[in-house]
């Protein structure tokens, strides 16, 4: 059975649509079939990263209001035949998304893929609120600053009230993952520590993304950096995070130290 997962953030620049796309390239490179959905109506971006901005000719809205079919708005990638992408709409409102629509789309998506990756739109509107609704897993991407911590916390109370699994009494499946990090900068005080993240958002970690050129090169390339170079560190650090998604017990490290992640971080639940 399909699994939808939507990565969110309450903070916008924080890496959502990099994270999408390497964690979805990561997933289909373990030959598994996915979608990418840009739920980002007005702003797309996730084709330039997935390098199909050309390709592309019918997008979510498109698919939405009935003027397409879902099959004729997917576009396949060139490098891994099991990921897609449906992007969003570039002159097009947010308002265009209903919610009517939205649950048709992903109705459909779950007949055909292993799991679907929704690109969320920072903050708390409607296309956020859409993109997270049918989602089983959140992966909360944050970066190790006040401000970003202070929203992602936001958007955790939000999952926990605005999506089906909550409106249906269950909780749905929540993740940190932790971008742009710098473990000497965070020896220095320059930025917030692992463990305090953690502490203040008590969601598991999933995985600590290096702060690297290598994903903005990637970026620049339109490229996944899960597929850009597979050696880099990004890329092994998303490559893990989507090994444990996909249920893997793959150990934990903070990048740039010596010493291992101590287990009490990894697998961390909510009190």
């Amino acid at each position: 059975m399909a699994k939808t997962i939507v990565v969110t953030s309450g903070k916008g620049g924080v890496g959502k649509t990099t994270s999408t796309a390497a964690l979805g390239a990561a997933l289909a490179q373990r030959g598994e079939k996915v979608a990418v959905v840009d739920f980002d109506v007005g702003l797309r971006n996730l084709d330039l990263v997935m390098g199909a901005e050309r390709r592309v000719v019918y997008d979510l809205i498109n698919v939405v209001q009935g003027d397409a079919k879902l099959s004729q708005a997917l576009i396949r990638d060139k490098r891994c035949e099991t990921l897609f992408l449906l992007p969003a709409s570039q002159t097009r409102d947010k308002d265009n998304l209903t919610a009517e629509g939205v649950e048709k789309v992903m109705e459909e998506l779950r007949k055909d893929f292993d799991w679907i990756v929704c690109d969320s739109p920072a903050g708390i509107e409607r296309g956020a609120t859409l993109a997270m609704r049918h989602a089983d897993i959140a992966v909360v991407v944050t970066n190790p600053e006040v401000s970003s911590v202070r929203d992602s916390d936001r958007i955790i109370g939000l999952l926990d009230s605005k999506t089906a699994k909550a409106e249906n009494g269950e909780r749905i499946e929540k993740h940190l993952l932790l971008t742009r990090y710098d473990a000497s900068r965070a020896d220095r005080g320059d930025m917030l520590k692992v463990d305090d993240v953690l502490e203040i958002l008590s969601i598991p970690l999933l995985g600590i993304i290096p702060e690297s050129l290598d994903v903005l090169r990637a970026s620049n390339l339109g490229t996944p950096v899960t597929m850009s170079d597979n050696n880099s560190a990004p890329a092994l650090a998303y490559t893990n995070a989507a090994r444990r998604l996909a249920g893997e017990d793959v150990p934990m490290s903070i990048p740039g130290e010596k010493r291992g992640l101590l287990g009490k971080f990894f697998g961390r639940r909510a009190a």
